[in-house]
Formats: structure tokens, sequence, C-alpha cells
């Protein structure tokens, strides 16, 4: 029998981001095309989440539909989790009753406890560290318009936060080159930093961490950003709004990237602070591409993992 596959980290799908991309790409297309895959048929995912959610509940929740499956929401209050019950038990029952887990989490650590405990596969939804659904969706739109990914740049502007950590993993592993402009006191953990940083030296890509958010979008083929508040950090928030505002993504910083540059956020977006009206809504946007991509990236990694693809 084979061993169970997990996607816990960009860290994780490393050997397989050309296949993922690729079955995504055919999976798109066949959505499109409104053909009929349904690989998944009478296989049912498990989907908890500790944090609210649009785009991670509606696409998975679609996606198992649209394949053929079956998708549970369960929030802490509809389980017993909420109420004293470990996560090591919950992983066992929960392994009994699906073929695979979703989880939305606020600690990564909570996400590792689970997998290490389910006898099926566990994907991470979001934690405190990383956000892999988001980046292979973002890779797989940016090839879309760009035709391909490697010696590209990525230039991530503002919070070293979740989304920030697992691109530049995703990027070291597609090639692209990243800069991260984030503010003093705010940069990436420094052990996905590290992480990149290896896979980079194997596959040409330079990745580099700078406090100047005009230095970061220099050259750039994508600019990327994301809120400055998750949440969590409610507390923190009239703080950060203030360091982060020379971080805003306006129409003076994309004008420093490349022309054809274009503009990214995994959303929500607070509109107004991190990134303006003019540059969400102006051509060089692809931000709505960028989350209906979410529907179709989530599908292959659902594939992949409970189909065996």
């Amino acid at each position: 029998m084979a061993a169970k596959r997990d996607l816990l980290s960009m860290a994780d799908v490393e050997k397989d981001l050309v296949g993922i991309l690729e079955l995504a790409t055919g999976i798109k297309n066949r959505t499109k095309a409104g053909e009929a895959y349904e690989p998944l048929r009478g296989k049912s995912l498990a989907m908890i989440f500790e944090k609210s959610s649009t785009r991670t509940r509606v696409s998975f929740e679609v996606g198992m539909t649209q394949l053929g499956g079956h998708a549970l929401f369960l929030s802490p209050n509809d389980l017993q989790i909420g109420r004293g019950e470990t996560i090591a038990d919950t992983a066992r029952v929960l392994s009994r009753y699906v073929d695979g887990i979703m989880y939305r989490a606020y600690k990564s650590e909570n996400v590792r406890e689970l997998a290490r405990h389910a006898s099926v596969p566990v994907i991470n939804g979001l934690d405190d560290k990383e956000h892999p659904c988001q980046i292979i969706t973002d890779l797989l739109t940016i090839q879309e318009h760009k035709g391909g990914l490697k010696g590209l740049k990525l230039a991530y502007v503002g919070d070293g936060n979740n989304v920030c950590n697992s691109l530049l993993i995703g990027c070291a592993e597609a090639g692209m080159h990243m800069a991260a402009g984030v503010p003093k006191g705010y940069e990436p953990d420094p052990l996905l930093l590290a992480a990149a940083h290896r896979i980079a030296a194997t596959t040409e890509s330079h990745i580099e961490v700078v406090h100047d958010p005009l230095e970061a979008v220099k050259g750039a083929d994508v600019v990327y950003t994301d809120v400055w508040v998750s949440m969590g950090m409610e507390k923190e928030r009239e703080e950060r709004e203030r360091i982060f505002l020379p971080f805003q993504v306006n129409e003076k910083l994309v004008a420093a990237a490349k022309k054809d540059a274009v503009v990214m956020h995994c959303l929500p977006a607070h509109r107004g602070l991190e990134i303006t009206d003019e540059v969400v809504d102006g051509e060089q946007s692809i931000v709505f591409d960028e989350a209906e991509n979410r529907l179709h990236a989530q599908k292959a990694i659902l594939v992949r993992l409970l189909g065996g693809e």
C-alpha cells in the first residue's frame, strides 16, 4: 500500500510542481469545455475551519462536487475538538469516515499534528506559517499570463506572512526570482527563507529580502501584495497600518516595475490600505483570474492526493 501524501507546505510539491500545474491546466480546460470529469466519485473531504474563509471554502466545496465527491464543512463548534477532544483523536476518527481532510488552522503545529495521526491525506488550507494552496494557484495564474515561470521576477510587497513564506519556496521551486519588500521587523520566517535559498541554489533562482518597496519592484514581472493585518492580529491594526503605509501597492509603485508587469493579491483586499482601487481594478490586475484559479488548482490538489493521479 502506497504511503499517503499530504500537502502541508510548498516544500511538499517540490518534485511535483510541474506535474500539478499541468494537471490543474488540464482540469481547467475540461471544466471550461463543459466535460464531465469525476475521478473522486464517492469520495468525501472533511474541511475543518478555525478561520473564516470565502475562497478556500467555496473552491474546495465546489471542487469536490465537480470532481464527483462530497465536502463537509466543520467549524470547531461542530467538532468535539472545540470541547477538549485532542487533535490526534479527531484525526483518527475522521480518517475512519472520510478520504481526506482539509484544515484551515491558526497554528502550523496543529496542522502537522493532525497529519501525523491521520491515515488519510491532509491538506493545509492555511496556517500561521504557510498557505501552499494559494501559491500553487498563483503559479498557475502567472504561467497562464506570462507563458512560463522560469526566470521571471516576482516582487512581494508588504508583511512577511504565511503567503510570503510559501511564495519564497514556490518561486524557488519554479526557478523564479523573488524580492520580498517588507518593513524591518516584519521579515518572513527565517527557517522557510533558508529552505527557499537551499532550493534556489538548485534552480538558478535568486531570492532576497529588502526593506525598500521600490527596490523590490524594480524589474519585476509580477507585483504581489496581501493584507497587513491577518486574522488574529486585530490588536496590532493601528500600528501596522502606520508602519506599512509606505509599502502600499499604488500606481506609482507599480510604475516602477516592468511595463507589462501584472498585479496580484490573494484576497480579501483592504482597498485603500495595502492596495488602491486604481490598481486592483486596473488593466495590469489579474487578481480575479487568480481568485478563479483557486477552484482549478484546488481540484488538481484533490485529484493528486485523493485520487492518486
